[in-house]
């Protein structure tokens, strides 16, 4: 009988959920269900802080009250410096990305849309009053150069960036808008010029939509492009200007700033270009308040003392009803603040007088025979062993020296007193008695010694008999040695550090100031060695032992007193190189920044340092850039090293930043508070451009490369070099290796004998002892090497970071 087919069940298919119950009727299950895996600390039922207890419904509406307060407090807090007919200008930017861009006929357009006067000048700023919203506007217009854009910018609330549908943007427009991007960029507006030209009609969408995707790749915050050739875009980019509330620039708020309007310079027409003078610079006050007792600084000029601060007249003037009499209004101006003895000083180095007490502390140098190891850590090794030196003898003839009393190996009696007897008969001393135990033989007698290495006992019964080459075919084999490891390094960079010694040089000697490392990341690095080596100003600089809570305590300075935002102000500065006034033009933005307290002075300072990818070239180390921090610039050669954190604080240098790569570039420069964007350029010799004017050119003088963030400074911070000497094993048997070319006489064996050898494959060893006066010498290693192998060993010394120079302006421009 056949087994009987039982009927295979399917799930059904047309399963349906049902409307969940709502969480005030839900279920003991369902929020058993939803609290699982969930552990609750103390005891249940109970809230943590007051923000998680129970409220009833009234508090729960008062809570919300207050929230909505704060909130509109902040923002009439934040618009009221706009508000008023004497409201501080919000200031705009314009920056045309492609080469057709005109940034005057733009503002036209925006002022023509609003039926707004147009007063617009040849070149220099443009103020506008817009009634309609109570608002003052400033245009700053500029060419397409890339530091009045950067100065720009930087100084802006708005940023209106035109292109063009005819053409597309440049390689120059694409470095403005990276280096308007890292640099810090406030509220943007996208508009496009000369759509109308566009023939026919229907291909504008299409070209609106492609100019939107190209922006949102660099600003993706970016929601229309807008046409200056329409009067409804350009109506409400300009109700946009005057209701959005600027969100600004991180690093700027934090201080206070304005743009100047104007400069005088009263007495300067007869004085030589170098001498100082005083300088009155207009312009109102924002971001915090601003004080006379800190220093500023100006644009690429420098840093400046406030002579006082006094009140400016309104450049807006108010509107008379008609038939209203005019009355003149005193332009006496009123002292809001003067400095006082807490003023700033502008010294960037702490006085001679506060370190001279460490002089005393600062090592001389040591002879090299005074040492006869190698730095290991914090030890010299084989400096205080005095086992590999004869023991002087007990019994002396009368009269011996310390000197002569070396060569005697025994004891001499009274009948032996005579140098005559021990010497032959040429004078010579006679080798026919025990050899001294420097020489390595001493545990063995005058048979072995005289008897082939083979028939010997030895305790490596395979070794041979050490003969040193003859110096010709020894540097062949160096010179053939050595071009095989240039190729290698080509294909495969595996040693970035290696260097090759001459034979005639002496390594203890070259390499004096290197020392060892157990660890690059854990061992100890003895700082009192290095103090021979410091910069001149080393001990100067500031030192910053608790870098949160001296920033904190600085920007909080900045929050209590000082001349209101918003109030238009004059600015007596105190001397000013009169050869600055040639160097400004009313076309190029100036800045007034006050610097925080200890601002102005010099110390280690440490950048990230990102190279761009699309840069070709790698950076090596020290090569000279200019460095935009803030409101500075300045010229550096910045010492590479590594990043992180290690538990000794010792980082490696770094000898190329390569494309794409990260790194730490460190310099002695003025202190910057906060972790302010850094942008990285390098001076390239600018080509005209035949398809444009003689004030722009297709290749800039200043090439963007990298860009980074400040860190903060420390001075403890030490940067090692790193050598690595490289050998080649010349016979292995077993663990036991006889290597060459890493040393080229016994001295600079036995000097760098307590270091630890390493193979790129992963072996370590140590130095066993010399063999010859070559430089041979055996090693022991922990396991067996390859005869492809190479030996290396790595030495570190301490290297301190450079100065950097600030990037000034001169009658022929910027040096």
């Amino acid at each position: 009988m056949a087994p009987m087919v039982e009927d295979h069940h399917h799930r059904s298919t047309t399963k349906t959920t049902h409307k969940p119950f709502k969480s005030k009727h839900a279920t003991k299950g369902l929020i058993k269900e939803i609290s699982k895996g969930k552990v609750e600390d103390g005891k249940k039922g109970t809230r943590k802080t007051p923000h998680q207890q129970l409220m009833s419904k009234i508090d729960r509406r008062h809570q919300a009250r207050q929230k909505q307060q704060l909130k509109y407090q902040e923002h009439v807090k934040s618009t009221s410096i706009f508000s008023g007919q004497n409201g501080a200008p919000r200031n705009v930017a314009i920056i045309p990305l492609t080469q057709d861009g005109n940034a005057t006929k733009a503002i036209k357009l925006l002022n023509d849309s609003l039926d707004l006067p147009d007063e617009t000048p040849p070149e220099g700023f443009v103020t506008i009053r817009v009634d309609r919203f109570k608002q003052n506007i400033r245009y700053m217009p500029v060419q397409r150069d890339l530091i009045p854009i950067l100065d720009a910018c930087r100084l802006a609330d708005f940023v209106i960036f035109i292109l063009s549908p005819i053409q597309e943007v440049d390689e120059y427009g694409e470095l403005l808008l990276r280096a308007i991007e890292n640099q810090g960029l406030p509220n943007s507006v996208t508009t496009v010029q000369y759509l109308d030209q566009i023939e026919p009609a229907k291909r504008r969408p299409h070209i609106i939509t492609s100019l939107k995707s190209y922006i949102t790749h660099f600003l993706p915050s970016q929601e229309k492009v807008h046409s200056l050739d329409s009067p409804q875009d350009c109506a409400n980019v300009i109700r946009s200007l005057c209701t959005t509330v600027p969100k600004g620039i991180n690093w700027r708020e934090d201080r206070s700033w304005m743009l100047v309007e104007d400069i005088k310079w009263p007495g300067v027409a007869d004085v030589p270009p170098e001498a100082l003078n005083e300088v009155i610079v207009t312009g109102v006050v924002r971001g915090k308040g601003l004080k006379a007792n800190n220093i500023v600084h100006v644009g690429d000029w420098g840093d400046f003392h406030i002579e006082k601060i006094t009140t400016a007249p309104s450049s807006n003037g108010k509107k008379r009803k008609a038939g209203e009499m005019a009355v003149d209004t005193p332009n006496e101006e009123t002292v809001l603040e003067k400095p006082n003895e807490h003023q700033h000083d502008l010294s960037d180095l702490a006085p001679d007088d506060l370190v001279m007490d460490d002089v005393n502390d600062i090592p001389t140098l040591e002879a090299p025979a005074e040492k006869r190891g190698v730095l290991l850590d914090d030890h010299h090794y084989f400096s205080d062993d005095d086992t590999d030196l004869p023991q002087p003898p007990t019994r002396l003839p009368k009269g011996t020296s310390a000197y002569q009393a070396a060569w005697f190996l025994d004891d001499v009696s009274e009948s032996e007193s005579s140098l005559d007897e021990i010497a032959d008969d040429d004078g010579d001393l006679s080798m026919s008695g025990q050899p001294p135990p420097r020489d390595g033989l001493e545990d063995l007698d005058q048979r072995v010694i005289n008897e082939d290495t083979e028939a010997g006992p030895s305790e490596y019964p395979q070794s041979e008999m050490f003969l040193d080459p003859s110096p010709n075919e020894e540097a062949d084999q160096i010179a053939e040695y050595r071009s095989k490891r240039k190729a290698e390094a080509e294909d495969d960079l595996e040693f970035p550090d290696e260097i090759e010694l001459h034979p005639n040089v002496l390594a203890r000697e070259r390499l004096a100031r290197y020392r060892g490392l157990k660890s690059l990341r854990t061992s100890n690095w003895e700082t009192h060695e290095d103090k021979a080596h410091e910069p001149e100003e080393w001990n100067r600089l500031l030192q910053v032992a608790n870098h949160n809570s001296a920033k904190k305590h600085a920007i909080q300075e900045a929050l209590v007193g000082g001349v209101r935002p918003g109030t238009r102000v004059n600015v007596y500065l105190r001397n000013v190189p009169a050869h600055l006034k040639s160097s400004h033009t009313s076309s190029s933005p100036l800045g007034l920044f006050s610097l925080l307290t200890h601002e102005h002075k010099r110390t280690v300072m440490n950048f990230t340092i990102t190279l761009n990818s699309d840069y070709p070239n790698p950076i090596k180390s020290k090569e000279e850039l200019i460095l935009q921090c803030g409101p500075r610039r300045m010229v550096i050669n910045p010492l590479f090293s590594q990043t992180g954190n290690t538990p000794n604080n010792v980082h490696k240098v770094n000898r190329y930043l390569h494309p794409g790569q990260t790194t730490m570039a460190t310099c002695m420069a003025p202190l910057t508070w906060g972790s302010v964007p850094v942008l990285f350029f390098k001076r390239s010799t600018p080509t005209p451009s035949p398809d444009s004017p003689a004030t722009t050119s297709s290749t800039p003088s200043l090439e963007l490369i990298a860009t980074g963030t400040s860190q903060p400074p420390d001075q403890t911070r030490v940067i090692a070099k790193r050598v690595i000497l490289t050998g080649h094993p010349y016979k292995i048997h077993k663990k036991l290796v006889t290597i060459r070319y890493m040393f080229f006489n016994p001295e600079d064996v036995n000097w760098f004998k307590a270091l630890q050898l390493w193979t790129k494959r992963g072996r370590s060893g140590y130095i066993k002892e010399s063999l010859g006066t070559h430089g041979y010498f055996k090693a022991t290693f922990d396991g067996r090497i390859n005869p492809q192998d190479a030996v290396g060993v790595s030495l570190y010394k301490r290297v301190f970071p450079p100065n950097a120079r600030a990037w000034r302006v001169d009658e022929d421009g910027r040096t």
